[in-house]
């Protein structure tokens, strides 16, 4: 296979004929704080069996891999869910739970908006390439790599521990008490420590990501959960005041909540030390780290700040409309954020699995120059993604009422407050694909150690976004605000589908563009139908039982279950190659074949 066309330096103000230069870009972050990797995939093997197929290898690998991290992934989140109401459970949603959520926040802020990006993206393709570059298989360079980033870790966390009082008093408000302020300014002494830990967990993770081992950093945030529901559990069980607040809660609560919060981030980190000895990674301090190659990854984390910069004026006003909004009446952020909830929970379970998994494989072969090899893999993680997506689409637009009623309508979330979750999750729905893309075109220029062009592609990205949002803010009636923020989400994603694909295709030489269309045209007509069918049968359900709870429950079961079955059925008999490639490979598993 020929290596391809070079790939160009990208220049927004005119076209460059030449080379690609690695010294000119950098890498953006993989996800936002929200939405936290679960774990990370394995590189491609070296060895493929002979009688197999490259392309058929490579989707059945890929499939497996990410098979297993979407197993993980998916029992993550469902502890995630459960370590969220235990938290609420112990310390309420009043004053002390708002305490504890700022708190808790500024170190996820910190860590994404300083270091996430470059610890979860930049990483991966350095330590590839130093692999296939240096003589000792990237060992040198690996370790200087940790020592450097490690005492960045460290300083980020000094500084944000001496800056604490800052910190919360930047957050607080007109009407936050003496007491409000202390309890987070003490809670965030306690889980700024967190900064470090976040860091420590994505370099190991990275290094075992390129050795081929991703069991640990799949189960490590299982184990993080399950320690905070512990740290939960005994802070109900300690002594305490009746009635818990701000200016009642103790000293030793205060450290239970803090400390246990702090040793689950930290457990997750230290938890893939093991798993390192394991494929014969020993960490060695290096600090001869001039001349160590490492201003390369200097050079990659200054345009992540300009991408981090950009993205966040993107984001303050979606905040603020969804706030003005709420003040009026309508749905406000929570119910906005309990739909990107939903939105980010498949996505997360399915495309962040297959992204993880095609990272290191592009950057491999970016690193060899083979790039109509990281073509082929772009366009498998977006054929594989859409498998589930496209369908997940159909079931959020279809369903997306029963299930907000189901998920949400508990305590004090009104019925109404409910429905319009499941409005919006409806409306979000249709950004999963193209986001899904945008992201898997993003990695592609991670893979070839390029983010200046997207952190400047990003800009007319946020143009289009505030664009529409305004307009949502003036012309939309206040009961739809929200739904039409997440309307503006999907005009974002496709804006950015549509500049990152005419960019990658001027560097790669071209796009498996058919490909995909192929596979979405045909996926398409299956959720389609199976759509419409599984609407009919909710609609009966509900018509008897009501769109109550229980009517719901039964209608989402039900109704999801026959749009799965319908879905796969017409998959198959439109011979969409994905699915028929994993519908063979669990043939294959099946005991007696």
């Amino acid at each position: 296979m020929s290596a391809g066309p070079e790939p160009r330096d990208f220049d927004l103000r005119r076209p460059r004929s030449n080379p690609y230069d690695p010294d000119s870009t950098v890498v953006l972050p993989a996800a936002s704080a929200m939405d936290e990797p679960t774990a990370v995939l394995p590189v491609i093997p070296e060895q493929i069996p002979p009688e197999e197929p490259p392309a058929e290898a490579g989707t059945r690998s890929v499939a497996r891999s990410s098979g297993v991290m979407a197993i993980f992934s998916l029992i993550s989140r469902a502890t995630g869910f459960i370590r969220t109401a235990a938290i609420g459970a112990a310390i309420g949603g009043g004053l002390v739970g708002d305490a504890y959520q700022v708190s808790n926040t500024i170190p996820n802020m910190l860590y994404e908006f300083l270091l996430g990006g470059i610890l979860t993206s930049v990483v991966v393709p350095l330590l590839v390439a130093a692999k296939k570059r240096d003589a000792d298989g990237g060992e040198a360079f690996t370790h200087k790599l940790l020592t450097a980033a490690t005492l960045l870790l460290g300083a980020a966390t000094v500084l944000a521990l001496i800056a604490a009082p800052l910190l919360t008093a930047f957050f607080a408000n007109d009407r936050s008490t003496d007491a409000s302020r202390h309890l987070t300014t003490m809670l965030a002494y306690l889980l700024l420590p967190e900064i470090f830990f976040y860091g420590l967990s994505a370099l190991l993770g990275a290094v075992l990501n390129t050795r081929n081992e991703f069991a640990a950093p799949a189960w490590a945030p299982i184990l993080n959960n399950v320690t905070v529901v512990t740290t939960a559990v005994v802070f109900l069980l300690m002594p305490g005041p009746a009635t818990l607040s701000p200016s009642t809660i103790t000293g030793a609560q205060v450290a239970v909540l803090g400390v246990g919060t702090t040793l689950g981030i930290a457990l997750q980190a230290f938890v893939l030390w093991p798993s390192l000895r394991k494929v014969g990674f020993r960490w060695k301090w290096r600090f001869d780290l001039r001349g160590s190659g490492l201003g390369e990854a200097a050079r990659l984390g200054a345009w992540m700040f300009v991408y981090v910069g950009v993205s966040q004026l993107g984001v303050l006003p979606v905040i603020k409309i969804a706030n003005y909004a709420g003040t009026r009446g309508g749905p406000g952020p929570l119910i906005h954020n309990n739909a990107f909830l939903l939105f980010m929970m498949v996505h997360g379970i399915v495309a962040v699995s297959i992204l993880t998994a095609l990272l290191p494989r592009m950057s491999s072969a970016a690193a060899d120059r083979n790039f109509p090899e990281v073509t082929r893999n772009l366009s498998l993680g977006a054929r594989l993604s859409s498998v589930v997506l496209v369908p997940a689409t159909a079931a959020y637009l279809v369903l997306g009422i029963p299930l907000a009623v189901t998920a949400f309508r508990w305590g004090h979330f009104s019925q109404d407050q409910a429905i319009a979750t499941g409005y919006a999750t409806m409306a979000a729905a249709i950004g999963l694909v193209p986001f899904a893309i945008s992201q898997m075109q993003i990695f592609a220029f991670y893979a070839l150690r390029d983010t200046r062009t997207p952190a400047l592609l990003n800009i007319p990205v946020v143009v289009a976004k505030l664009a529409f949002d305004l307009g949502v803010l003036f012309f939309v009636p206040t009961d739809y605000v929200v739904v039409g923020l997440q309307c503006g989400n999907t005009v974002s994603y496709l804006v950015a589908v549509f500049v990152s694909g005419r960019y990658l295709k001027r560097s790669l030489g071209g796009l498996e563009t058919m490909a995909v269309t192929r596979t979405l045209s045909r996926l398409g007509i299956a959720a389609a139908v199976a759509g419409l069918i599984s609407w009919g049968v909710a609609y009966g359900i509900q018509a008897a039982l009501g769109i109550g709870k229980a009517g719901s429950f039964v209608s989402l079961v039900v109704a999801g279950i026959v749009l799965v079955g319908v879905y796969a059925v017409l998959a198959l008999r439109l011979r969409v190659a994905e699915v028929v490639e994993l519908a063979d490979t669990v043939k294959r598993r099946l005991p007696g074949r």
